[in-house]
């Protein structure tokens, strides 16, 4: 079932702590486009058909990533792309915005789309996975 854009955007608002809902919009939109240059064929597509429209685009058309980013540099590099953000408080906004994804997708969903990152993207997801 996709996700209406306001019901996406109020979660990823009040799981970021956003002051006002242009924050957690522009989270969001840095965050699934770095998501999404690490998601391929399928499990890429079944996401984007959960999420709202605008936001499914994002994720269908991804910044390029040569290689896949481990954890801490995935927050790296949405502290560089969100404006005023550092990289302490980067984590709660990928954070906030994975987590409400976690929420869009069903558990084989997300199980998929964790064997497509590295190692310990669960805790960004906010699903820590058994070692």
């Amino acid at each position: 079932m996709t996700l209406r854009r306001e019901v996406f955007l109020d979660h990823v608002k009040e799981r970021g702590e956003y002051g006002t809902a242009e924050e957690a919009e522009r989270a969001a939109r840095v965050v699934l486009a770095l998501l999404g240059a690490h998601l391929v064929g399928d499990v890429r597509a079944h996401l984007a058909a959960r999420l709202p429209e605008g936001y499914a685009l994002i994720l269908l058309n991804p910044l390029q990533s040569a290689e896949p980013l481990l954890p801490e540099q995935f927050v790296r590099a949405a502290a560089a792309w969100i404006e005023g953000v550092t990289e302490q408080t980067a984590v709660w906004d990928v954070s906030a915005v994975l987590s409400t994804v976690a929420d869009a997708a069903d558990v084989d969903l997300l199980e998929q789309i964790l064997l497509q990152l590295p190692a310990g993207y669960d805790l960004l997801f906010g699903r820590p996975q058994p070692t």
